[in-house]
């Protein structure tokens, strides 16, 4: 743009003293079409004479071929009219297809108007990469906006998945306190899973959500921008007036500022079709002409089914989260709002979390952990008392008489399983007897009497072993047999060498 003072001054050197246009372009140091420009609008048609050009017998088959093929790129009739003689270059013939390719005729269109309560108009917007803990996870707005009164309803997702589109309604619908009579969608697979001309075959979740509250889907058609221009323009309006740079702390905070500013500001703003009026005013006249809600939302949690492995985990949504112990090896349900993940066995729910939007997160109950650590503890102590049960028979009278004096009876059993690992079953058992014979039964005189019977025999003391704890080896029983068999043995092996001398 140039001002009034070198418009005037621009006409003067045109009409006055006949400088061309490239000359007062050049002596007020503005552009050549700037120059055209002002000459246009003051009413004056520069006379230009043509060139000949080396395109010039071509251009009736240019021309041609373009009204046959509208769309036809000018590298391929570049190719077409080199194969017939053009001496030129391709970047000069592309200006020269330029200038001669049929002009589509605008289109003009009708301004669409609705009645109160008719029509709302969905959409998603996107708003660049939310990063939370180590994951990181695309930000999209859930758009709607009641095509009459204009009011907006917008909601913040980490994802764009059927269960988060289902929520939005939901959420759009108690936010409005009622449900427009038709939902304009574009034709995204949230909504349409197939197109062919007019024959339509929606998503069955979204038919679901229709049937629950009686309205009616209808998706726009194909290359028809406009007929849905109220949502993409409140997504434009939510990103220049809402979202640029906003800051929050997570999506919460992010959500709960959304839902003031559609309440607040937005709704202050004027409406387009009576200035003198604010959207807020048109919704209060709107609201009364929605449909009333069912008595119940509808249910647009996440289902799933889950495989549980060896572990106490569901995996769901990049994390793990913790269920009781019993439920291993089997498939069970995950059920997921926005802000809790319940985990059931049929209708029973076993198992609730809040729900993470990080990633390899472990999420665990105290109370999940530890009945699972007491269950590998009577676990291995069930296997020790079968154990002493197999191999020391007077182990089981001397854990009644423990039980029966109040003692620790799992302290006992790991204590003769020590001695057991260290000392003959047979010595073990008759160290029992003698300690249970004493009025002793405590493990500190089981201890006594195989020290005892071992200093009486002068064998040397056990040394320990030290095992991996793997439960494998406690299903282990070594038996160890008597040292007089090396003697026999040893006597065999001293006779047959007798016999060969």
């Amino acid at each position: 743009m140039i001002s009034a003072q070198r418009e005037a001054e621009v006409l003067r050197l045109y009409h006055a003293e006949k400088w061309p246009v490239g000359t007062i372009a050049r002596q007020l140091a503005i552009h050549h079409n700037t120059v055209r420009r002002v000459l246009a609008q003051a009413g004056v048609v520069e006379l230009r004479i043509a060139r000949p050009s080396m395109a010039d017998p071509f251009a009736a088959f240019i021309v041609q071929t373009l009204t046959q093929y509208p769309t036809l790129r000018a590298s391929r009739l570049f190719e077409m009219i080199r194969a017939r003689g053009y001496p030129g270059r391709p970047d000069h013939f592309r200006a020269i297809v330029a200038r001669l390719r049929p002009r589509k005729a605008a289109e003009a269109y009708l301004r669409l108007r609705t009645l109160p309560g008719e029509q709302a108009q969905v959409d998603w917007g996107h708003f660049g990469k939310l990063t939370i803990g180590k994951a990181q996870r695309p930000l999209l707005a859930f758009v709607m906006v009641l095509s009459w009164s204009r009011q907006i309803f917008l909601r913040f997702f980490p994802s764009a998945t059927m269960a988060s589109f289902l929520r939005g309604h939901v959420d759009a619908f108690e936010a409005f306190g009622g449900t427009p009579r038709v939902l304009l969608y574009d034709n995204l697979k949230s909504a349409v899973l197939e197109r062919e001309g007019d024959a339509i075959r929606f998503h069955p979740k979204l038919l679901e959500l229709a049937a629950h509250y009686h309205f009616a889907p209808r998706p726009v058609a194909p290359a028809r921008g406009n007929e849905k221009g109220r949502v993409e323009r409140a997504i434009r309006y939510v990103r220049d007036a809402f979202f640029a740079a906003r800051p929050f702390r997570d999506l919460d905070d992010l959500n709960e500022q959304a839902a003031a500013w559609t309440s607040g500001l937005a709704a202050d703003r004027c409406w387009p079709e009576d200035r003198t009026r604010t959207v807020r005013d048109a919704f209060a006249e709107e609201h009364a002409l929605l449909l009333a809600l069912p008595g119940d939302p509808f249910p647009a949690d996440e289902r799933i089914d889950v495989e549980i492995g060896k572990t106490p985990y569901a995996r769901f949504d990049l994390n793990d989260y913790s269920l009781p112990a019993t439920f291993v090896r089997r498939t069970l349900t995950v059920v997921a709002s926005t802000t809790e993940v319940r985990i059931l066995d049929g209708l029973d729910v076993v198992a609730t979390h809040v729900r993470s939007y990080d990633r390899a997160q472990q999420l665990e109950h105290p109370e999940h952990v530890r009945a699972l650590v007491e269950r590998k503890r009577a676990a291995r102590e069930h296997r020790s008392l079968d154990r002493l049960h197999h191999a020391v028979p007077r182990a089981q009278e001397l854990l009644r008489i423990v039980a029966d004096r109040g003692g620790n009876v799992g302290r006992t059993v790991w204590s003769l399983t020590q001695l057991l690992d260290s000392h003959h079953e047979k010595a073990l058992d008759a160290a029992i007897a003698e300690a249970i014979a004493r009025d002793s039964p405590h493990i500190g005189a089981v201890r006594q009497a195989l020290d005892r019977a071992r200093q009486l025999t002068g064998e040397p003391p056990p040394l320990g072993l030290h095992l991996p704890e793997d439960p494998r080896l406690d299903a282990i029983r070594a038996r160890p047999h008597a040292l007089s068999t090396y003697d026999q043995l040893r006597k065999t092996n001293t006779d047959d060498d007798d016999h060969d001398t």
